[in-house]
């Protein structure tokens, strides 16, 4: 069973937390985050992506950077931009995207869960990620940024969540890089937080949505401290660490690219003649296409859209790995026609997240830095869920979630 506690959240004060928040650290590179911190010395990017208070050009994993986001975090509460709630609280963090609204519970998620599997996940981690978020957590005792979890909606955390949420916000703003809303209760109610606590305690498993080496350096930090402390009893804060999550009725899964550098040394007719073994292709003209379902992919290639749509018997339904699209489409095309072996290696592929539109592929494609361009239909929740219930692990660059968590609203401190 999901064991989750209240915690002393460390926040900023209401008029500047809009200020202080960010996007992840991993949705960005360096020089972004020094473009989006400019001007303001509250930007979580001081802590999150600390190599920006360096010149450009330094190692972003040299230990003076570290040492860096240590330095801030501690001036950024002595200033009072950061300040720890005085008793433990559970929060609802709410996101509005196109006119959408996804309603999550700010927790402390079990590390012990996470060793033991109840907390599922669907994606390989990289250790060298996993170090980098490591060190950021054992230096700062925090967990600076949170991870995104999806758990099987429940009626009763629903009405919990509608009530807190007819009370005035602690947060409530528009971001203006995206235009999403963030909106932001805490909640005090004793008996309110023992329900939501006992309530989790009935749900078997929490599934990792997004931030799977944030939740293995957040888990793996949290395992040493219980480790190394030879009167651990079990209940020291470092047994938790910092989840948003979400019901998973309200999440929506957006597709995830692929562009081409090239075509395997194969003509454009030779291409689609290739493709014509395995999938029925319609040209659609140059009017943008969208796959319309499951085992349907659009295809852009010499300023035209084109329909794939795989044959029977090219997929196994009962398969929770094989009916993907995106295995469908890696086995059947990139490796078998485009000669791609290894998403995570070749340096001919690249990936496109759909919250860019399939204009962001024609205009890789047009613009002769990519020859050919595929779009998926995205994947749904349930199939995570399946894939992470049956221990399988999904291929690279298969989900893409949207809206990402801001950070900055909330942090999770170990001790």
């Amino acid at each position: 069973m999901a064991i989750i506690k209240p915690f002393k959240g460390i926040r900023p004060p209401r008029e500047i937390a809009k200020q202080v928040s960010s996007r992840p650290y991993d949705v960005l590179n360096s020089q972004e985050a020094r473009e989006e911190a400019e001007g303001n010395p509250m930007s979580l990017y001081h802590i999150i992506k600390p190599e920006i208070n360096f010149p450009v050009g330094t190692d972003e994993h040299d230990p003076r950077v570290y040492q860096s986001a240590l330095d801030n975090f501690k001036m950024f509460r002595q200033k009072g931009w950061l300040v720890q709630d005085p008793e433990e609280y559970y929060y609802v963090y709410a996101q509005t995207m196109d006119g959408r609204t996804q309603y999550g519970l700010v927790v402390g998620a079990s590390v012990d869960d996470y060793m033991t599997g109840k907390i599922k996940k669907h994606e390989l981690t990289r250790r060298d990620k996993e170090e980098d978020r490591m060190k950021h957590v054992r230096i700062n005792n925090a967990n600076i940024e949170p991870v995104f979890f999806a758990y099987p909606h429940r009626d009763d955390l629903d009405q919990i969540i509608a009530q807190v949420t007819a009370g005035t916000p602690e947060y409530d703003f528009v971001s203006d890089l995206d235009g999403f809303t963030h909106t932001f209760w805490v909640i005090k109610d004793r008996d309110t937080i023992k329900r939501i606590t006992d309530i989790f305690a009935q749900i078997p498993y929490l599934y990792i949505a997004d931030g799977h080496h944030r939740s293995a350096a957040a888990a793996l930090v949290g395992n040493e401290k219980k480790l190394s402390n030879p009167n651990h009893r079990g209940d020291e804060e470092y047994n938790y660490f910092l989840a948003v999550c979400f019901p998973d009725n309200q999440l929506k899964i957006i597709d995830y690219n692929r562009v081409v550098k090239d075509l395997n040394n194969l003509t454009d007719e030779q291409f689609l003649k290739a493709l014509e073994e395995d999938f029925i292709v319609e040209d659609k003209g140059e009017t943008i296409y969208h796959p319309v379902a499951l085992h349907n992919f659009s295809l852009y290639l010499n300023h035209h859209w084109y329909s794939l749509t795989a044959k029977p018997g090219r997929y196994d339904d009962n398969d929770p790995i094989g009916v993907l699209d995106v295995t469908i489409s890696s086995n059947l095309i990139l490796d078998k026609i485009l000669g791609i072996k290894d998403l995570r290696s070749d340096k001919r592929i690249d990936f496109v997240g759909g919250i860019r539109g399939l204009g962001e592929l024609k205009k890789r494609v047009d613009s002769g830095e990519m020859r050919v361009a595929l779009a998926l239909y995205p994947v749904t929740m349930k199939q995570l869920m399946d894939i992470a219930d049956s221990g399988n692990i999904m291929p690279p660059k298969t989900t893409w979630f949207e809206p990402k968590l801001r950070s900055g609203l909330i942090i999770h401190e170990l001790v």
